[in-house]
C-alpha cells in the first residue's frame, strides 16, 4: 500500500465513523527513516482532526476511539500516529 491509498482510508473511516468539521492528515515518515525500528511499507502519520464532538470527551477516550477505527491500519500500515484533536 502507497501513502496516498492510506491517506484516503483513514480519511473515509474516520468520516464515517465521526462527526468531525474537519480533517488534515499529515505523512511524517521522512522524520524517522534513519532510526532503527524503521520498517518499509509501515508509516508515521499524524492526524489533526477538527471536531467539537471528540472535544466533549477526554482526551483517552477519543484516542481510543480512534485506534478502534484504525485497528487495521495501526497493525498492518502504521508504525507511529501523533493525533491533535482541535
Amino acid at each position: 500500500m502507497d501513502i496516498n491509498q492510506l491517506i484516503s482510508i483513514i480519511k473515509n473511516k474516520i468520516e464515517k465513523n465521526i462527526l468531525i468539521e474537519e480533517i488534515k492528515i499529515e505523512d511524517k515518515t521522512f522524520l524517522h527513516k534513519k532510526h532503527q525500528s524503521y520498517q518499509e511499507g509501515k508509516f508515521h502519520i499524524k492526524l489533526v482532526i477538527k471536531s467539537s464532538k471528540l472535544k466533549k470527551i477526554n482526551k483517552i477516550d477519543s484516542t481510543k476511539k480512534i485506534y478502534n477505527i484504525l485497528n487495521e491500519e495501526l497493525k498492518k500500515y502504521i508504525h507511529s500516529i501523533q493525533i491533535l484533536i482541535i
